[in-house]
């Protein structure tokens, strides 16, 4: 495969590279319905048990998955035998005979691997039952799927910036697609952690090492990455809102769990969690981008870990016993219980002695958190200068 960078071809504009990118608008539209798909489907698992191939929030996971499948797959195609010569020395040559884009190639590769869990998927529940995790054989495949189409949606919108990005049209689109793409891989982040991450988790250590350890590498490659100020913070917006939303539309469906025992009745879906607040980790990461003199990545690394662990614990521990004693406030989504969990335990809402970490734990297990958080934001730092050059 050839390199996926060059320089710009100099060879005047090219007229369907200065239409409306719809092919951006239907990638990103794919990641959108692969996030509503699934965390409609954990609400599924939770409120009613048991679902189909074909439920469905399965369709509209498999249906983001095709569409991003079928107009990267038809672009490659449009490039590889109409294309100009300027559009294939932008593009990936690959396999001696296509060219595409880099987000084209993630895209369909993506969807492969989405369609091949599909039956897999089918297969383990037969064979298994009721997945006890998010994280099962079939549906790792399945995650992995739908974080490399939000990743070539990012890669593709950053491309066509990086490329047209001055040019009004082009920009005026873009204002909306990179800030929506960038939102959704945060949310599958966060979903693909949520085991870890709610709110009975908030008081340990392990907590803010998980959160350390992915989130600095997301919000600083959105802040560098950025032509504009506030990368990190707009991703954040989106994501907030994204899982809010959500939270706030699937408790007003009505949905009977089918699967036993049911300690808890529930007569409609389940909210999935609260978002983090991660906006204000991410605010204070684009402040100190646009601060930020030093050259020495590492140190500029050491200044985000510090940043973002701070902000983050300050912001989220006291969230934790907020939400605690929001009882099942449909705001916060707090009403959400498992169908198979008893509703009267004592620490439904509450911090059980083995939920919040001991100052021992807390004294070890912080500094380990600042080191995932540096290597998380050097990673960032990598990744952000990678997709502000990227062309192809």
């Amino acid at each position: 495969m050839d390199t996926a960078f060059a320089a710009p071809v100099a060879s005047g504009h090219q007229p369907s590279e200065q239409r409306t990118p719809y092919y951006l608008i239907a990638i990103v539209l794919s990641s959108f319905s692969i996030m509503i798909g699934l965390i409609w489907d954990i609400s599924w698992h939770i409120s009613i048990g048991r679902d189909g191939l074909f439920s469905a929030p399965h369709l509209a996971i498999y249906a983001g998955g095709v569409v991003a499948g079928i107009f990267s797959g038809y672009r490659v195609l449009r490039i590889t035998f109409t294309g100009s010569l300027a559009e294939k020395s932008r593009s990936v040559h690959f396999w001696g005979v296509f060219y595409g884009s880099l987000g084209n190639l993630f895209c369909i590769w993506g969807a492969i691997a989405m369609l091949t869990s599909a039956p897999f998927d089918d297969w383990w529940h037969n064979a298994y039952g009721l997945d006890v995790t998010i994280l099962s054989p079939p549906h790792t495949i399945l995650l992995l799927g739908m974080i490399t189409i939000q990743f070539g949606a990012i890669v593709s919108v950053l491309t066509y910036k990086n490329v047209h990005g001055d040019r009004p049209l082009e920009a005026k689109w873009l204002e909306y697609l990179l800030p929506l793409s960038e939102g959704f891989i945060l949310a599958m982040t966060f979903t693909m952690a949520s085991e870890y991450l709610g709110r009975h988790d908030m008081h340990q250590v392990l907590f803010y090492q998980i959160a350390s350890g992915v989130f600095p590498m997301l919000l600083i490659a959105f802040s560098v990455s950025a032509r504009k100020r506030w990368g990190a913070t707009q991703a954040a917006i989106v994501y907030s809102i994204f899982m809010m939303t959500m939270n706030w539309i699937l408790p007003l469906f009505p949905a009977t769990p089918r699967l036993g025992p049911v300690l808890n009745p529930i007569t409609h879906f389940q909210p999935f969690e609260f978002p983090l607040l991660l906006i204000f980790p991410a605010m204070a990461i684009d402040v100190l981008n646009l601060r930020s003199k030093t050259s020495n990545q590492w140190l500029r690394a050491l200044r985000y870990a510090v940043v973002f662990l701070f902000i983050f614990f300050i912001v989220q521990w006291p969230f934790g016993s907020l939400l605690m004693a929001s009882k099942g406030h449909y705001f916060f989504g707090t009403s959400q219980w498992y169908f198979g969990s008893d509703p009267a335990w004592e620490y439904r809402y509450a911090y059980a002695p083995w939920m919040t970490s001991t100052a021992t734990e807390w004294l070890i297990g912080l500094p380990i958190a600042l080191v995932l958080a540096v290597l998380s934001a050097r990673v960032g730092l990598m990744w952000g200068n990678w997709m502000k050059k990227i062309i192809r």
